[in-house]
């Protein structure tokens, strides 16, 4: 509700834009006559002319976005044009000329008969519509670039409709009141020709963004992404609220504390209905699902991202779930919500599905639409519904499997499933599937991009985004880390500019895991993983030999140590034998 009244303000604001000038003469030509018969008509002409055209472009855009991760850069190369016509006005003359040439033709087809009639007036406010469709101001391009970006939807519609509507009402007020209110415009003019520009320019960096992979993560931090900055802190001052409260914080297993409040199974509670699929950018192993569609079906919903270690070790009983059920009417739906660049690639999300054995329906929710539909905050994450499609049972983060599993009977009983299968399904998990053992895990989730980077050593030498040298210290506290040789340390990721270079961390747990990736030319890149200075032997993990040999081949979470018997403080170092390797995270079990 607030965006619409943010926009419909943006609307009114457009009264002091330099793109509102070929609408003048239109509108101040009726000055004099009925409102009703003349005024009105026109500006409902105008408003709902815009619309259709500013709506029917963020359906195209939305459209080129849905194609795969191509369409994405092509859809990033027109908000790129877009911005261009915000910066340089003779360029959006000449690419809008076709609209205006059209616009002209029929407002002289309808002004040439001058009497009050409400038809030739709504006839005039289509040709204005077309004329002004091109003007965009500061949160009408906001709209347009989320739509583009994200897809469009019935609220981009309704989001454009109330800009219009804003517009509308500004002009008149301006037609009742008339000339006085006309000279004052022309004198405002100038500060929206800046605001216009600073859009612009404001557009081509988000493009530049979002290019790099620097977007990775944000979308899910704000209630739209659609908005910026601007429009979240005005719905600040509205509601009383920061913008942190959308309730869009990402995170991983939430722990105990959370795992505490979930609810048990008994008399299951309506915890709500189920929301929205349709904000998927693609489905893999099906056919694009709704919600309407899944009605008489029990539902389970899992929010998983594939280099998430708490999500790949519940996998093994969500397909149990899947294959066990299936026949007695459960439908799981896989929503791949990603945190780090690389996992927007759908290739990557279809590779590691074959590589899981994953044969459910999985949405990619590459814009968080889905995830923020749920409010959603943690993966993995998991929301059982009923055959009337409400949510009666939810579960963040591992654990409490048997518990989930007698929902999914109860629920099925309830649908009127006939011989629902008795018992626990029981997992053979291995590798990094196999549940950790909590008790010795003293060793926190780390990221090495500066944004989130915590216990970094020597702390003031991390340089952002820029190739540095660094020199370890020679001794470590429990779950510090540092960097040796040369390393470009960005926002979600430190790359590795030169072979020879290690990262060094002191921890306590079973098992160690980072999150790693091969250079930009996707080349392999050799490591060598050393426990306490010394080969890890038996303590290797899957992805390690041994003698600690080891190959980055692709992006996606590698096991490095698992230790059997007792587990004590230990010093992890891997060198890469070769440059370009990029580190995301480290994770523990």
């Amino acid at each position: 509700m607030w965006l619409l009244v943010l926009a419909y303000l943006g609307g009114v604001l457009t009264i002091v834009s330099p793109c509102i000038l070929p609408v003048l003469p239109f509108v101040f030509a009726r000055t004099g006559q009925p409102f009703m018969k003349s005024g009105l008509p026109l500006l409902a002409g105008m408003a709902l002319t815009f619309a259709l055209v500013a709506t029917l472009a963020a359906v195209g855009g939305g459209w080129v976005v849905q194609v795969n991760q191509y369409g994405r850069w092509l859809a990033l190369v027109f908000v790129a044009l877009f911005g261009l016509t915000l910066l340089l006005p003779r360029l959006a003359e000449r690419l809008t000329r076709p609209l205006v040439a059209a616009g002209s033709r029929l407002s002289e087809a309808a002004g040439a008969d001058a009497r009050p009639r409400p038809g030739a007036s709504f006839l005039i406010g289509v040709a204005t519509g077309l004329l002004w469709a091109p003007c965009a101001g500061p949160i009408l391009g906001l709209l347009l670039t989320g739509a583009a970006l994200q897809g469009a939807s019935i609220a981009t519609t309704l989001l454009l409709l109330a800009y219009a509507a804003g517009a509308a009402t500004s002009l008149a007020v301006a037609l009742l009141l008339g000339g006085k209110v006309f000279a004052a415009m022309k004198r405002s003019i100038g500060a929206g020709e800046w605001l216009r520009r600073g859009l612009g320019a404001a557009m081509l960096a988000g493009v530049a963004a979002i290019a790099l992979g620097l977007d990775t993560g944000i979308l899910a931090r704000i209630s739209t992404a659609s908005t910026g900055d601007i429009e979240q802190a005005l719905v600040s001052r509205l509601t009383g609220k920061s913008p942190s409260n959308s309730g869009a914080m990402m995170s991983r297993d939430p722990g105990s504390a959370m795992k505490a409040a979930d609810k048990v199974p008994g008399a299951l509670p309506i915890e709500g209905n189920l929301p929205s699929l349709d904000g998927a950018v693609q489905w893999l192993n099906s056919p694009p699902l709704n919600v309407q569609a899944l009605k008489g079906k029990v539902v389970l919903v899992d929010f998983w991202t594939y280099s998430c270690i708490n999500c790949l070790r519940t996998l093994p009983y969500v397909k149990a779930w899947a294959e066990k059920y299936r026949d007695q009417g459960l439908v799981v739906i896989g929503v791949h919500a990603p945190e780090f660049a690389f996992e927007r690639s759908v290739g990557n999300v279809t590779k590691a599905m074959k590589d899981l054995g994953i044969n459910y329906p999985v949405a990619i929710d590459n814009d968080y639409k889905v995830w923020r539909a749920f409010n959603n905050e943690y993966w993995p994450a998991h929301y059982f519904a009923d055959a009337q499609r409400r949510i009666r049972y939810h579960h963040f983060g591992e654990g409490k499997y048997a518990e989930s599993e007698r929902v999914i009977q109860q629920l099925l009983r309830e649908a009127g499933a006939a011989k629902v299968a008795d018992g626990l399904i029981t997992t053979d998990a291995q590798g990094v599937q196999l549940a950790p053992d909590m008790n010795e895990v003293q060793s926190p989730e780390t990221y090495l991009g500066f944004q989130r980077a915590e216990r970094f050593v020597p702390e003031t030498s991390l340089v952002p985004d820029k190739v540095s040298a660094y020199n370890p210290p020679s001794q470590l506290a429990l779950n510090d880390w540092s960097l040796e040789g040369q390393w470009n340390v960005g926002s979600e990721r430190a790359t590795a500019s030169a072979s020879a270079s290690r990262i060094v961390y002191r921890f306590h747990a079973r098992d160690l895991h980072l999150v790693l990736g091969p250079g930009a030319d996707g080349k392999p890149v050799r490591f060598k993983v050393l426990i306490d200075g010394k080969a890890p032997g038996d303590a290797h993990g899957t992805d390690v030999a041994p003698d600690g040999s080891g190959t980055v081949t692709e992006q996606r979470l590698y096991q490095l140590v698992r230790q059997s018997g007792g587990i004590t403080d230990r010093t992890f170092s891997i060198e890469f034998l070769d440059p370009g390797v990029s580190a995301y995270a480290f994770t523990f079990g």
